[in-house]
């Protein structure tokens, strides 16, 4: 016999896992930076503060494109994604969407901001333009990966694409956890991390928004 039940569509799908807290839609964030002749040692720092001491930290070298859909006579685009691509595995295309940045409460330990992400086949390009989407920028990211429990850190050049020209004689440094939202706790467990690494490197919450304040 038929089922009389009214099937759900994917779109009811995500809502309701949105919901119920169990996909990880927000990213907790603290960034700063290293010079080149201190890596080194920041490397060796994680090495023994993070899971795995006894193995070498993981590496990488992602592509990744920033695309913008603007509408019509207006400047600032009603959506930013991005594709990002790993070259140096055969992981599928990963099309990802970055909310603006939530400052919030000035004693709330890092950034946070909404964040979703989505395995996708090679044709996301092609998709996204005919969507109407243009392309702004392009860039490689190289580095090492390290992990402490949720929290992920890396330790990563940005360098031109073709020319493999490093576009700052410094590493960034990011630490950050993809969680469901409402678990605002990891912030802090994020924070004594972060104190750890001190003096060798300074990880706070960036406010993006003063950057695109200055003259």
């Amino acid at each position: 016999m038929a089922s009389s039940a009214t099937p759900v569509n994917a779109v009811d799908l995500l809502q309701q896992a949105l919901q119920s807290n169990i996909i990880p839609n927000q990213e907790f964030l603290l960034q700063g930076s290293i010079l080149d002749s201190a890596a080194e040692h920041l490397l060796h720092r994680l090495r023994g503060l993070c899971d795995n001491v006894d193995t070498p930290p993981e590496t990488f070298t992602d592509y990744e494109m920033c695309f913008s859909l603007k509408l019509p006579n207006e400047k600032a685009p009603v959506m930013t994604l991005r594709v990002r691509r790993a070259q140096d595995t055969e992981a599928p295309f990963q099309l990802r969407y970055i909310g603006q940045p939530e400052l919030g409460d000035r004693t709330r330990p890092t950034l946070v901001r909404s964040s979703l992400d989505i395995a996708c086949t090679p044709h996301v390009v092609e998709f996204l333009t005919e969507m109407g989407f243009r392309m702004d920028f392009e860039y490689i990211t190289r580095g090492y990966m390290f992990r402490k429990g949720r929290m992920k850190v890396t330790v990563s050049k940005i360098v031109k694409v073709n020319t493999s020209e490093p576009i700052s004689q410094s590493y960034l440094v990011e630490l950050s956890v993809l969680a469901p939202t409402g678990q605002d706790a990891i912030a802090e467990d994020m924070r004594i991390f972060a104190e750890q690494l001190k003096p060798l490197v300074q990880l706070e919450k960036i406010d993006y928004k003063r950057f695109a304040q200055m003259p």
